[in-house]
């Protein structure tokens, strides 16, 4: 017979067993409830709901409703979520990154082969994601207006990275390209974001979108090797619209293999084709040819020298790819052409600097004194600037710049400072007699100072002449002694201070610039370096050294000679050549028998300076008073001798006098 003492063990036995089956069971049913993405929502639908990625607080709300409408509605969370699957609620914060290769597995591998793929994969933190462009939870179709994908919005998806100071540009220190606003001024631009064509080419159509790599990739869409083939993508007949034979060339070099869009159109900045209806120059010559060809409205000629033409820089290019206005379906092409030759369509960079400067300004403002790429560079006989014949050859440059910045010019009457007769002076200046009468075209000319193409104001800190940049300026020709410049006290990044610190053209001028071994330069550089050492100067010119430079003898010591002309260091650098070391040979270049001990004389010494020179000071006004006091003494002592001096003088004239009266009695009475 079973114990009572048994059977309720067995009974507690058996309860015990059914609550954990149950506890068990109930767990289970929770984990599996968690797949569903109702479960997900009870927590990830509060609009307040924070996590933490990468150190950083962010919000993990899931907007339901964009959910609903988004391309992947009809997927459960763990869908993406792969790493959830069977997990706990709550599950841990730190959730892995959703894998979209998992179901979008070409897309990825092409993404992982591109340029944003591998920064990605480094970890690069500006590495555009899949989220980055398609988003998270609102993922709509690229046919979906809604999408951050669809073509209008494309342009502006990407300029978030590539958009001129874009964190990607400033902190890569790429270049400016200007790709986002040449894009949107292109006629691919104009034809998307002004009139809405969804066929137009954006970023993606020329770049693809996933596997984006540089040109110099032979895989790229726009390596030299594909562009035609990526153009052709949507110009499928584009050679119907282009002549077999521009300027006498074929158009296809290799029979059946399109050439290079971009030899004529460039990327970024597609404007209307320059050979619309395959203009040629021919079409053009059947006019302009006659010698006798005048514009109607001023009169001025229009015949073209073929011959001139041919010998040009630009004998390869076609008339139209400049007058690209042209429109061959008119009887004369040219008829009703207003637009301006754009030289900045094919030398992009050169006119981004000439909108820059103060030329390009006047031009923008319609100023008629402005100068025109033409006025410089010539029309239809354009020379490189290394041909002796081109206006723009060193030896030209300043006839160049004279015809309007010579007095009475244009340009020169806008002068308003003390800065005059701008031409005469550099003619007359080391650079100018090395340019036009000993024929140096290594030497400065207007270009080289001022730039060729961004001439701003010296008060325009981007300036080439500005205070600022003249000593690089300078030293791209004088580079040894920019180098010493740089090392010098005045130099910026040895000097620290609020005082403006010399520059090349304090010493040496702007225009007038004289040979530092010449009579002139030698008698004017001390009151050169008084103007900001006023005291030293004073003091120089006390001493021997001093007087004599005054009196035009230009062998005696200048300020140079002893401290230096460009490398001028504090007597405390070893370099110095009035340190400790240095100063005796110093000395010894015009005193050859110098020593230390001649080498201790105080050549600056005042007896103005108490605390500097203390025992100058006394013995100088010990001196001075002794003098002074003698002089009161010996004063004094004759004015108060001067009464008894006059009577004296009044006494003996009596007795001369009476001398005189008596030698006349005696000679009478005689």
């Amino acid at each position: 017979m079973t114990s009572p003492v048994y059977i309720s063990l067995r009974k507690i036995q058996i309860e015990f067993f059914l609550w954990v089956t149950i506890f068990s069971l109930l767990l289970f049913t929770v984990s599996a409830a968690a797949q569903d993405n109702s479960d997900c929502m009870m927590c990830h639908e509060d609009n307040t709901l924070k996590g933490e990625k990468a150190g950083k607080t962010i919000s993990v709300f899931v907007d339901q409703k964009k959910l609903d409408a988004s391309i992947h509605s009809n997927l459960d969370c763990i869908s993406c979520h792969a790493d959830l699957k069977d997990a706990d609620l709550p599950h841990e914060e730190d959730v892995p990154p959703v894998n979209c290769g998992i179901c979008h597995g070409d897309a990825q591998k092409l993404f992982d082969e591109g340029l944003h793929g591998k920064s990605f994969s480094r970890g690069d933190r500006l590495a555009p994601s899949c989220q980055t462009c398609h988003g998270s939870h609102d993922i709509f179709s690229s046919k979906d207006s809604r999408s951050k994908t669809y073509p209008l919005k494309i342009p502006f998806l990407c300029g978030m990275c590539h958009k001129e100071g874009a964190p990607v540009q400033l902190q890569r220190d790429i270049p400016a390209s200007h790709i986002l606003e040449n894009y949107s001024e292109s006629i691919h631009g104009e034809g998307l974001l002004r009139k809405g064509l969804l066929v137009s080419a954006t970023c993606a159509s020329c770049h693809t979108p996933h596997r984006i790599l540089p040109h110099t990739d032979s895989r790229s869409s726009i390596a030299r090797k594909n562009i035609a083939a990526t153009c052709s993508n949507c110009h499928v007949e584009i050679e119907a619209v282009h002549r077999k034979i521009i300027k006498g060339e074929l158009w296809e070099k290799e029979a059946h293999i399109l050439p290079a869009c971009v030899d004529c159109h460039q990327p970024h900045k597609v404007r209307k084709v320059f050979y619309e209806q395959g203009m040629a120059d021919k079409d053009c010559l059947r006019c302009h040819d006659n010698p006798n060809l005048k514009a109607l409205d001023d009169k001025r000629s229009l015949f073209v020298d073929i011959s001139i033409l041919q010998s040009s820089r630009h004998f390869n290019i076609a008339c139209s790819q400049c007058h690209s206005g042209v429109n061959p379906s008119h009887l004369r092409p040219c008829d009703n052409l207003t637009q301006k030759v754009d030289c900045a369509s094919c030398h992009a960079a050169v006119g981004d600097e000439f909108q820059i400067s103060m030329h390009g300004q006047l031009l923008a403002a319609n100023d008629p004194n402005a100068p025109t790429c033409s006025e410089c560079h010539g029309t239809h006989y354009v020379l490189g600037r290394r041909n002796p014949l081109a206006l723009t050859f060193p030896i030209n440059v300043p006839n160049l710049c004279a015809k309007c910045h010579r007095e009475g010019e244009k340009a020169a009457v806008r002068y308003t400072g003390s800065e005059r007769e701008i031409i005469e002076r550099y003619t007359e200046s080391i650079h100018g007699k090395g340019l036009t009468k000993s024929g140096l075209t290594v030497t400065a000319t207007c270009a080289d100072c001022h730039t060729a193409h961004m001439e701003l104001s010296h008060t325009d800190p981007r300036s080439s002449i500005n205070h600022n940049n003249i000593a690089s300026t300078c030293g791209r020709c004088h580079h040894g002694i920019e180098e010493q410049y740089n090392k010098s006290v005045h130099s910026r990044a040895v000097t620290n201070t609020d005082r403006d610190l010399p520059v090349c053209n304090d010493c040496h001028t702007s225009h007038t610039i004289r040979r530092a071994d010449s009579e002139g330069f030698k008698l004017t550089i001390m009151t050169q370096c008084g103007r900001c050492h006023e005291d030293i100067a004073s003091t120089y010119f006390d001493t021997y050294h001093g007087k004599v430079s005054q009196l035009g003898y230009t062998k005696t010591a200048k300020c140079y000679d002893c401290h230096g002309a460009h490398d001028i260091l504090p007597t405390t650098d070893p370099a110095s050549h009035l340190s400790r070391n240095n100063v005796v040979a110093t000395c010894q270049k015009c005193h050859p028998g110098a020593n230390r001990q001649f080498a201790g004389y105080f050549t600056h010494a005042t007896h103005h300076d108490p605390e500097k020179y203390p025992v100058l000071f006394w013995t100088f006004w010990g001196m001075t008073t002794l003098l002074i006091g003698t002089f009161i003494v010996a004063g004094m002592h004759t004015i108060l001798w001067l009464p008894r001096s006059i009577r004296w003088r009044r006494e003996l004239k009596r007795r001369l006098e009476a001398a005189e009266s008596q030698e006349v009695t005696d000679s009478i009475e005689e």
